[in-house]
């Protein structure tokens, strides 16, 4: 959000004169962009670091440490190995697709995935070896050093592997891209209707990172691209589908505001007299959460285990919200609720996408009242 804010800060066209080049305004908002774009710059180390923590059956911010040190000693390698060895990678081409500077080391972008790997093998690693006893004589290579020694000759062949098959592995992510991208209306409505399918068992996250983050259909995450672009897609005059049709996979938080008001009135609506103020004291903050922040697993998991066959057509209605906006040319990169679509898209692109802003709540408000069917059985 202060991301999203720092940008509408300073496009003159929304803020005139104030935000010229030059002047205090803009360099003071040029500052806080700066230091908004450090979590996304670092995403592949907040997934390193954080893993542990969750993860870690013992000594929990040990095991991070070691994920830090065994993670870019990893990306050392592999900066040390595409110098010496021709896998047609030039590391020295930052502007290259597929190479990225993490933690000052020029690298293969990997991205969340290689974070995801090396981190979960660390945890493995630490879970398995961190209490292991040795000789007094080299004790003090015990815990946390011993981990990172074993993770230290485990990532050399990983760093050969990932420099001999990462970049073929790239070319046909963006081969996928490209199909991804140009797969229309039936593709939003797939990725959303997976997205939202698969939150009962917490691999949602595998199916919307790589979008959000990852490279699926644009270098460095739509999150990225979005914010990235920001000025740019706001001055645009066409259709938003037409110059950004890759964004409509940033569609799936739109069920996460509509939703929630169509279901939250139906469970009240049918609940028991006696019960009404147990179920609504339920059912509003739960609701309420979701619709403002698009945290919507605990209002999910109201229903979710109750009738399940009933969240199949949750999802289906997600899909078709989505797939209804795409059709009708909005494609727009969400925030997780309420709170961020304004500095993302209403507040940016009030300007020459007024259309767009009203196509998307009429769209929503539309297919709100078929979500309370979602509860009807229950």
């Amino acid at each position: 959000m202060v991301l999203a804010f720092a940008i509408v800060f300073q496009d003159p066209e929304i803020m005139g004169g104030l935000a010229a080049e030059g002047t205090f305004w803009t360099d003071l908002w040029s500052v806080i962009e700066a230091g908004g774009w450090v979590v996304f710059d670092h995403m592949e180390l907040l997934f390193v670091i954080g893993l542990p923590i969750g993860l870690a059956k013992k000594a929990n911010a040990r095991a991070s440490l070691e994920a830090f040190i065994i993670y870019m000693t990893w990306n050392a390698f592999i900066n040390a190995i595409l110098q010496v060895w021709n896998f047609g990678v030039d590391l020295n081409d930052t502007e290259a697709l597929g190479v990225k500077a993490i933690g000052g080391i020029e690298t293969l972008d990997t991205n969340i995935i290689g974070a995801l790997l090396i981190s979960g093998m660390v945890i493995w690693l630490h879970n398995k070896f961190y209490d292991t006893p040795l000789p007094e004589w080299i004790g003090i290579f015990s815990g946390s050093a011993f981990v990172v020694i074993i993770g230290f000759f485990v990532t050399l062949p990983l760093a050969f592997l990932t420099a001999w098959l990462w970049p073929m592995l790239q070319g046909y992510m963006f081969q996928l891209q490209d199909l991804l991208a140009g797969s229309g209306t039936a593709g939003v409505g797939s990725f959303v209707f997976l997205e939202r399918i698969l939150i009962p068992t917490g691999l949602h996250h595998f199916i919307a990172q790589p979008f959000k983050y990852g490279p699926a259909v644009v270098d460095g995450g739509l999150t990225n691209f979005w914010f990235e672009n920001l000025a740019d897609i706001s001055d645009y005059s066409g259709t938003l589908r037409d110059l950004v049709p890759q964004a409509g996979f940033g569609l799936n938080s739109m069920p996460k505001v509509f939703a929630p008001i169509g279901i939250g009135a139906a469970f009240i609506a049918t609940s028991k007299p006696e019960q009404r103020k147990q179920t609504i004291a339920l059912v509003v903050p739960t609701a309420v959460t979701a619709v403002l922040t698009g945290i919507t697993e605990p209002f999910e998991f109201t229903f979710l285990f109750l009738a399940p066959q009933l969240y199949v057509v949750y999802c289906l209605l997600a899909a078709a919200m989505a797939m209804t906006v795409y059709a009708f040319g909005v494609s727009l990169v969400l925030g997780g609720g309420l709170i961020s679509f304004f500095p993302r898209f209403i507040i940016p692109l009030s300007t020459n996408h007024m259309d767009a802003i009203i196509i998307f709540f009429i769209v929503g408000f539309i297919v709100l009242p078929y979500f309370p069917l979602v509860n009807i059985e229950v």
